[in-house]
């Protein structure tokens, strides 16, 4: 099997199974001998900052020498970004092998209705692999919610980590926060210990709170007195955590909370013997990479990419570039998923950017960009849509020129698009 023939047998699957439960994937598991069990876990949850706090501990956990498994979603430009061990990505051929051998499994269930789901195959994939090349620790992000993700499928992880919730994805999780709180603190399991984002809403760290108790959990609740910012520029944040400087390479006081609930979750690790030195965590965090979120490609004309698409993560770019660029004038190209809160997040845009070129993402369920467009101008801002992406970067470079700004954003995907396309147009120049 090729790596393009495996892709098309993995996008042939549902992307959403037609009934929640981890009952398929236990069975695809228990047919592939269980490679989930032989591993032990970092388990991340959470609406925004779980890829940048999975990317963090595993850094630090790589730079401390240990064979440090990376699960993530969704990717932004290969595919194979999914898992990674100590920073590289499974090879295509490895993959293909895989799938080559894990499809007749799922052939089989669909063969007696047992449906299997993009996420669920994947899943297992991942899970297989970092067994068999026998990873010392696996940082696992959470698909979509928590309780009945296809990732908690695994026992009692070493630490749960919560991230920043919010609103998102309603249909799936709920309308309320409490709700979608109750959905992401499924990944605590009895016995464990559970590491929260410092700064959640009161309905949901009650929730959480609420349920670590309920299964004997020590909640550590991260605590941003824990650093102190030093600098803060388009080049990250200089942090100060006890003794040690910190570089932080992530943009925005937001990536701060998210790098207090990272080193809260690694201080557990320390705690249960793992050996994490000072010039690990300096190392690691310094070296750490997340694509397309809030990365500068470009300093001249300035050129930064953000996957954030939803109306917290638009307030966040929003707080970030106020801060880092104020009183700049900024173009942006801009797409968003039409399951999306599309008008709260414009109208966290408001007034940030003098005019947008909105385009199509790549994505059955992308909003058109006439209607996106639409959004923008209803709070004030001049926008056009397009449809070619190449020349809406064409066009957006030559109105920002050399000492302009341009900033794209509104999803993943888009962001997945662009950043080849950017760079490449910026090498040109």
């Amino acid at each position: 099997m090729t790596y393009t023939e495996a892709l098309k047998k993995i996008s042939s699957l549902e992307r959403f199974g037609s009934k929640p439960g981890l009952e398929r994937i236990q069975k695809l598991l228990q047919m592939m001998g269980n490679p989930q069990d032989s591993l032990k876990y970092v388990h991340v949850a959470g609406t925004n900052g779980k890829g940048s706090t999975c990317a963090l501990i595993a850094s630090v956990l790589e730079k401390a020498r240990y064979k440090t498994g990376l699960f993530i979603s969704p990717y932004v430009t290969d595919f194979c970004e999914r898992m990674q061990i100590n920073g590289e990505k499974i090879s295509h051929e490895e993959l293909a092998e895989m799938v080559g051998k894990v499809f007749p499994l799922v052939e089989r269930m669909n063969q007696n209705g047992e449906i299997i789901t993009e996420f669920e195959l994947v899943t297992a994939l991942a899970f297989a692999w970092f067994a068999q090349k026998g990873c010392d620790i696996v940082v696992l992000e959470v698909g979509l919610g928590g309780r009945l993700d296809s990732t908690n499928v695994i026992q009692t992880p070493l630490v749960s980590v919560i991230t920043s919730i919010s609103s998102d994805h309603t249909k799936v999780l709920g309308n309320t926060l409490a709700q979608i709180a109750y959905e992401k603190s499924g990944i605590i399991k009895d016995g464990g210990v559970t590491v929260c984002y410092p700064e959640q809403k009161p309905e949901v760290l009650e929730i959480l709170q609420k349920t670590a108790d309920k299964r004997n959990n020590r909640f550590v609740l991260a605590d941003m007195k824990s650093v102190v910012p030093l600098s803060m520029n388009l080049n990250g944040t200089g942090l100060l955590y006890g003794e040690l400087l910190v570089h932080l390479p992530f943009l925005g006081e937001h990536q701060i909370k998210n790098a207090v609930t990272a080193l809260a979750a690694l201080e557990v690790l320390k705690e249960k013997g793992y050996h994490i030195s000072g010039h690990s965590f300096e190392s690691g965090f310094a070296s750490a990479s997340f694509p397309a979120r809030m990365e500068v490609l470009s300093m001249n004309p300035t050129v930064i990419l953000d996957g954030a698409h939803n109306p917290d993560g638009m307030a966040a770019l929003a707080a970030t570039v106020r801060k880092y660029l104020p009183d700049k004038k900024i173009t942006a190209i801009v797409g968003m998923l039409s399951d999306k809160d599309v008008k709260a997040s414009v109208e966290n845009l408001a007034g940030l950017f003098s005019n947008v070129i909105t385009l199509v993402p790549k994505n059955p369920r992308a909003m058109s960009a006439e209607d996106l467009a639409e959004h923008f101008r209803l709070v004030g801002t001049p926008a056009e849509s397009m449809e070619n992406s190449r020349e809406a970067l064409k066009k957006a470079l030559s109105v920002v020129g050399k000492e302009g700004t341009l900033f794209v954003c509104g999803s993943l995907y888009l962001a997945g698009e662009l950043r080849p396309l950017a760079l490449d147009l910026l090498s040109r120049k």
